[in-house]
């Protein structure tokens, strides 16, 4: 064993006491006393053993503040999307337009909110997740303060294609985040919490601007932004740790002073005070590997023309495509079904969030829960801080075992929602239904996310950009044609056809689930046979 590897181990051994101190920590169980039963046994470990590297160094009670700030800033980019839904009508009378032209500020948004993070995954992914988050936010704070000042349709439109580029970023930089300090046994819980915001904005923002609409006007729903956007923006700016692998590894090599917050200083001087040290050599790599270079954006769609990502990310994308015709309709249905004002428009987007705020409780432990199942079915370690060769493991199995069921039940509720709406019945029935809509969608969308990071671990943040893109322009798609087609067939037949098209695409995660062991084997056998004819022509 050399000197580097012997230092290693004995930093590893070191980690593993300092982690499993915290009183968060799951227990660890050291190498070669795991317990064994009649079956095979699911061995949950929280450190590696000597031959292996720790994950993450930073604890699970840091990982969870990590994510939960990562979430709360992919929030702003769905909540300015459609914060202002129930205002579209008194917009459209104040700058004296049409409601397609209003609706197009919806779609534009859109359209932006998939594009632009095929620019911030590929710089975070070499520069690093803060600079891309302090990029982002100074655009989208400077885009609402001239979105508050403006009075004319030519601003507002260019102003929020502005404010979407600098809020999308943020939602493929937090599964981004997630994918740096989370392995693929314990990321079910964690995506799930940091993807609901991208879930909840849609559903949750309505309420909040029908009530800035109705006690202030348009315009305070932009002042509302920019000082919500502003005093978050502090703390993220000063506490919030560089986690990007490319950069700091596992959390143990010091960070650029680009890079830093004001806590790096204590906690890496915690660090040498228990005698772990930086792997100078891993640093010195790294830090050759940095720059700060404007991304390709063609990376992000290479990741399109992979078979099995192509087929999850339609997936995902139908999900959301129809979670927002759903939001975005609902203000014209409900006025033109119930004479609905701004706030009771509002209002009826309690119960889709409500629904999506359960899942969010509940996916990511049933995720959580098949994969530990699987696991030892195949006599598959369950290992918590260490990422496995996840080859030869039916990820698309035990993810999709959870999903297609949410799947299915996602488009007969919206089939069920189309048809109570255009047959008037009681109030009832649209709320009950948008609550199991929100809790179905929701979770379905979760789960095909958590796959995309299985399927590419090492760039977490460009996957989910090439999420982003598809979810978003299909979204756009379903925003703009949703009205025009209730009016042409009626909410039923509108609805009618989109849950169809979801559930005529449920067969390609059945292929999916039976097929994703197979190609993955296969990208790897190329991608390895790729390598080995690079070493060769560099020997």
């Amino acid at each position: 064993m050399t000197t580097t590897q012997q230092q290693r181990n004995q930093d590893a051994l070191k980690e593993e006491f300092k982690i499993s101190s915290d009183p968060d920590a799951a227990p660890v169980v050291p190498s070669g006393s795991h317990e064994k039963t009649e079956q095979n046994v699911v061995s949950t470990i929280e450190q590696p053993t000597d031959d292996n590297e720790v994950y993450s160094v930073f604890t699970p009670t840091q990982k969870k503040l990590i994510v939960l700030t990562a979430s709360l800033a992919g929030f702003f980019s769905p909540l300015s999307g459609s914060i202002y839904y129930p205002s579209l009508n008194t917009i459209a009378e104040d700058l004296g337009i049409t409601a397609t032209k209003v609706n197009l500020t919806v779609t534009t948004y859109m359209i932006v909110q998939g594009l632009a993070p095929m620019l911030t995954a590929g710089f975070s992914d070499g520069a690093g997740r803060r600079p891309a988050y302090i990029a982002c936010f100074v655009i989208y704070l400077a885009a609402n303060l001239g979105l508050a000042l403006q009075n004319n349709y030519a601003a507002l439109l260019v102003l929020r294609c502005l404010q979407s580029g600098g809020s999308s970023g943020t939602i493929a930089l937090a599964n981004g985040v997630v994918g740096d300090i989370v392995t693929s046994a314990e990321r079910g819980s964690y995506v799930a919490f940091a993807s609901v915001s991208s879930i909840l904005g849609p559903t949750l923002s309505p309420i909040l601007g029908g009530l800035l609409s109705q006690y202030w006007n348009w315009h305070g729903i932009f002042w509302f932004l920019l000082a919500f956007g502003g005093v978050f923006f502090i703390p993220l700016f000063l506490f919030f740790p560089e986690t990007c692998r490319n950069v700091v590894g596992d959390g143990s090599i010091p960070a650029p002073k680009l890079n830093w917050n004001i806590t790096d200083n204590i906690r890496h001087a915690n660090r040498e005070k228990a005698e772990l040290r930086v792997d100078e050599k891993k640093q010195e790599e790294l830090r050759k590997n940095y720059r700060l270079t404007f991304p390709n954006p063609l990376s992000t769609l290479v990741v399109l023309t992979d078979l099995e990502s192509a087929l999850i990310l339609i997936a995902s994308g139908l999900t959301l495509a129809c979670f927002y015709a759903v939001s975005t309709g609902a203000s014209t249905a409900f006025r033109s079904v119930y004479g609905f004002d701004d706030m009771q428009v509002a209002l009826m987007f309690i119960p889709f969030g409500v629904g999506g705020i359960v899942s969010a409780f509940t996916t990511g432990k049933a995720v959580d829960w098949n994969y530990r199942r699987h696991a030892k079915i195949n006599g598959f370690p369950f290992v918590k801080n260490k990422q496995q060769d996840m080859t030869e493991f039916p990820l698309e199995k035990a993810r999709l075992e959870v999903a297609l069921p949410l799947f299915y039940l996602g488009a007969l509720t919206v089939l069920g929602y189309g048809w109570v709406m255009d047959k008037h019945v009681s109030l009832a029935g649209p709320i009950i239904l948008l609550f199991v809509m929100g809790y179905a969608l929701t979770a379905a969308f979760q789960i095909l996310n958590i796959i995309m990071l299985d399927v590419y671990p090492g760039r977490p943040a460009v996957a989910s950009a090439a999420n982003n893109i598809v979810r978003c322009e299909l979204g756009a798609a379903t925003s703009a044609a949703i009205v025009p087609m209730a009016k042409a067939m009626g909410n039923g037949w509108a609805y009618t056809l989109l849950a169809f098209i979801l559930l005529a695409y449920s067969p390609a995660l059945l292929l999916t689930m039976k097929s994703g062991v197979k190609w993955r084997r296969a990208k790897k056998q190329k991608q390895e046979e790729k390598d080995a004819r690079m070493a060769k022509d560099l020997s």
